[in-house]
């Protein structure tokens, strides 16, 4: 469904709720306990960031944190998509009163006029102005008015209309509500009630704005999220906590995640961490097999006659020793080279490409960096790197992460 205009972005204006949350040390016990609150955290800072940047206030937190609930407990009414649109829309505008249509502070909310341009949009009635002049006025306006210091008046109050009426537009602020409520009726009609043939989605829609009108919400879009994302955790429930099904759901931890993240506290997890724990969790339980037998190759490996190992555990072996200049870790050499997994899969090879390659050591896997360095210009090396000397928990291409590498690599020359 595309997004409607600019009502249900908005952020609205402030109401007391009930609980209080504060951001507190979690007991993380397990790998599970600690990947349950890393989610929490890294999408509640993520919410912060965006969708808080101008009020993070506790009212704002305890909306979301109780809808995040809600919608976890199952205890959120199923509504059809024109019914959560409708509420989402009356509920917005309410809380729209005290900062003005379109959270603009320089124009005034008539709710009167407002409801009836989105009436005449859902209706396609254009007999005042159409969508089209509707949307270009309105954009213009709104650009105009950045900046203004005039302040809006007093909200005009109304409710939704049930049918499209000709209204008389007498000022530029009768104008505004008018086409912004038309811009967004239009919207609607084509992507919310496409199909609605017998006018009852229209009906519902209508019903629901008027139900929310009524309806105390700091930030319905914030309390909507809040829901959807809580009813989602519960329905991936049983497929195991991110989909894996060896990870088991903790709402409580992810609960508290999601307040430490939205109130700032980092003591723990910031955004960055958490993502990046989550990330290497899930790489180490899909590939730490990955891991273990490029562990058990090496072992094996570094045992065979003409095996050599470095400090930092790299191995390799000369297969053809040339007589040229060693390069330094900051030259750009010409080299080609054929790359295998521990199985033999070829994940990359310019011999195979019959085209050698030019690239900076230093802009490379560490294996490469140090291992190339070894190489006088003309030799062949058998290079075994450890996953930690390549792409470690990352995935690169076709090569999974934690993999050991196996290179072939003839220096062919140095460039300055």
């Amino acid at each position: 469904m595309k997004k409607l205009s600019v009502i249900i972005l908005a952020a609205m204006a402030m109401v007391s709720c009930g609980n209080t949350y504060t951001a507190q040390q979690a007991s993380l016990a397990t790998m599970n306990d600690s990947i349950n609150f890393a989610l929490g955290v890294a999408n509640g800072s993520q919410i912060k960031a965006y969708y808080l940047r101008n009020d993070s206030s506790a009212e704002a937190v305890t909306e979301f944190i109780d809808a995040l609930q809600a919608g976890y407990d199952g205890s959120v009414p199923e509504l059809t998509d024109e019914a959560r649109v409708g509420k989402n829309i009356g509920s917005s505008i309410a809380q729209s009163e005290k900062k003005g249509l379109a959270d603009n502070p320089a124009w005034t909310l008539n709710e009167k006029l407002f409801f009836q341009g989105l009436v005449n949009g859902i209706e396609h009635d254009t007999t005042v102005m159409d969508a089209g002049e509707a949307r270009q006025f309105f954009q213009n306006q709104y650009a105009v008015s950045q900046g203004s210091t005039e302040k809006a008046g007093k909200p005009i109050k109304g409710t939704c209309p049930s049918k499209a009426k000709t209204v008389a537009l007498k000022s530029l602020n009768d104008s505004l509500n008018y086409a912004f409520g038309l811009m967004n009726g239009n919207d609607i009609s084509m992507y919310v009630l496409a199909d609605d043939s017998l006018g009852a989605k229209k009906a519902t829609l209508i019903k629901y704005i008027n139900k929310g009108l009524k309806e105390k919400v700091h930030n319905p879009q914030l309390k909507n999220m809040g829901e959807q994302i809580g009813k989602s955790i519960k329905e991936q429930e049983a497929n195991g906590l991110i989909g894996e099904p060896s990870l088991a759901t903790d709402f409580a931890l992810i609960k508290q995640g999601f307040i430490n993240g939205l109130l700032g506290d980092e003591s723990q997890f910031d955004s960055h961490s958490a993502g990046e724990y989550i990330q290497a969790t899930l790489n180490h339980i899909k590939y730490g097999d990955t891991k273990e037998q490029g562990e058990k190759f090496l072992e094996e490996n570094k045992l065979r006659e003409g095996v050599i190992v470095t400090e930092s555990g790299l191995q390799y072996e000369v297969l053809k020793m040339g007589k040229g200049k060693k390069p330094a870790a900051t030259d750009r050499v010409k080299v080609h080279y054929h790359g295998t997994l521990t199985d033999g899969t070829v994940f990359d090879s310019s011999v195979e490409r019959g085209e050698p390659i030019v690239f900076g050591l230093n802009q490379v896997i560490a294996g490469w960096t140090e291992g190339v360095q070894l190489m006088p210009v003309g030799s062949k090396f058998k290079f075994y790197i450890p996953q930690n000397l390549g792409y470690g928990e990352r995935a690169a291409g076709s090569i999974p992460p934690y993999s050991t590498l196996i290179f072939e690599v003839e220096l062919l020359d140095i460039e300055k």
